[in-house]
């Protein structure tokens, strides 16, 4: 396992980071299994592990509680904090109010008494970003938090939320984690660039596309293909480009000898402004092929082939890129003043 430098943290942190979504009620219910897919990631040089307070409802901060009793100092713990998690209208959000209460909660689950990188899963348009970045840094005067980061944030709202914590006096965020894979390249033209600007470690996440380029002859085959059937279903027109780069790609993997989602894993590896590639496996199984894969290279010619199937700065399906979802476009009344 190599390590790289997370942004401007100083931090070393392993070119794969172990995401634990799958863990608990959204994946893998058996906890000693999970905690033994930790342990083995741990023992393989992975030394950062990301999960979210909304994660099966909390249930995956427990598990990795679990894991690390006894291995805690050694390893580079973040969470998340912004999408709902309750009935109550402000148990979700950027709000100071909200921020305070979900730290507590998440440090209270993960039985520990700081975390490393603390992060806004999602944009809040609802707040000022300034109030956010405060609530925040009191943490890290605390002591909880050690650093604080972003995720699908588009390249303004990066540059609003540096100029804001630069004007507050505020601690600003050194991390940003975004969708990046084969598949989902549009922030290669503004996101990946603004954040080497700033300074700011990437901590990259879905590099097999939700399953598209895990090798599976059928991505219907993915597990999340039961929760967004419109996202897999190959007969459906719209996914027809994605089809069809699939095929070329496999192609390729094969041409090169090298698996398609070890491929997928390296390219994403191989964008100078990435820190780390989140990996989040449900079985042991998967946890031990993408391991495999963990010193591949890609050469400049490999490269440049993936840029003849898919282009730089392109999403081949538009519907993956989570980060378009702006007030501003979705919400009409905002179009039609």
């Amino acid at each position: 396992m190599k390590y790289r430098i997370l942004g401007a943290t100083g931090i070393s942190v392993s070119e794969m980071t172990l995401g634990t979504m799958m863990f608990g009620a959204m994946g893998n219910t058996d906890h000693d299994d999970s905690i033994r897919i930790i342990h083995k990631a741990l023992d393989a040089g992975i030394n950062f592990i990301d999960t979210a307070d909304v994660y099966s409802r909390g249930e995956s901060e427990e598990i990795v509680a679990k894991a690390l009793k006894g291995r805690r100092e050694n390893v580079i713990l973040a969470t998340k904090f912004g999408f709902p998690m309750g009935a109550d209208v402000n148990q979700q959000g950027g709000s100071a109010r909200w921020i305070k209460r979900a730290a507590e909660d998440s440090l209270r689950r993960l039985g520990t008494d700081y975390i490393d990188l603390y992060q806004i899963h999602r944009p809040d348009y609802n707040t000022d970003i300034s109030e956010t970045l405060s609530a925040l840094s009191d943490l890290i005067h605390e002591g909880k938090v050690r650093a604080i980061g972003s995720s699908t944030f588009p390249a303004e709202a990066i540059v609003e939320s540096q100029w804001a914590a630069q004007r507050g006096g505020h601690h600003r965020f050194l991390t940003e984690q975004p969708m990046y894979s084969i598949f989902t390249r549009k922030l290669e033209g503004a996101v990946l660039p603004t954040a080497q600007r700033y300074g700011i470690g990437i901590l990259s996440y879905s590099p097999l596309n939700g399953g598209w380029l895990s090798g599976r002859s059928n991505p219907n085959a993915s597990h999340r293909a039961a929760g967004r059937p419109s996202m897999y279903d190959t007969t459906i027109p719209a996914l027809q480009p994605k089809v069809e780069a699939l095929r070329k790609l496999t192609a390729l993997a094969e041409e090169t000898g090298i698996s398609l989602p070890h491929l997928a894993l390296a390219f994403v590896r191989s964008h100078s402004a990435v820190s780390s590639v989140i990996i989040g496996p449900r079985k042991m199984e998967q946890l031990d092929s993408l391991l495999d894969g963990a010193g591949i290279e890609l050469s400049e010619e490999i490269l440049d082939r993936i840029d003849e199937i898919v282009p730089p700065d392109t999403d081949v399906n538009s519907a993956d890129n989570y980060a378009a979802d702006h007030p501003a476009l979705a919400n009409k009344s905002l179009r039609r003043r």
